[in-house]
């Protein structure tokens, strides 16, 4: 599952990062690595962006970057 399937109001942990090079480095940049807990907050109406809470701040992600971040 990515994290552009989870519900708004969920808990998951990310498993593993999809993508390369410069992509990549910028997800892992903004503190999303792999065992991190993230927050679903707000999943804007057409789903782009998605509001997560990482590491005790608050951050928003496009679509495109969520569905490269592999969660349970």
């Amino acid at each position: 599952m990515t994290l552009r399937q989870v519900p708004c109001g969920n808990k998951v942990k990310v498993m593993k990062l999809h993508g390369e090079g410069p992509v990549k480095r910028r997800i892992m940049d903004m503190g999303i690595t792999k065992g991190v807990e993230i927050f679903i907050r707000k999943v804007a109406p057409l789903g782009d962006p998605v509001e997560v809470t990482v590491r005790g701040y608050e951050l928003s992600l496009r679509k495109a970057d969520a569905e490269m971040i592999e969660v349970e």
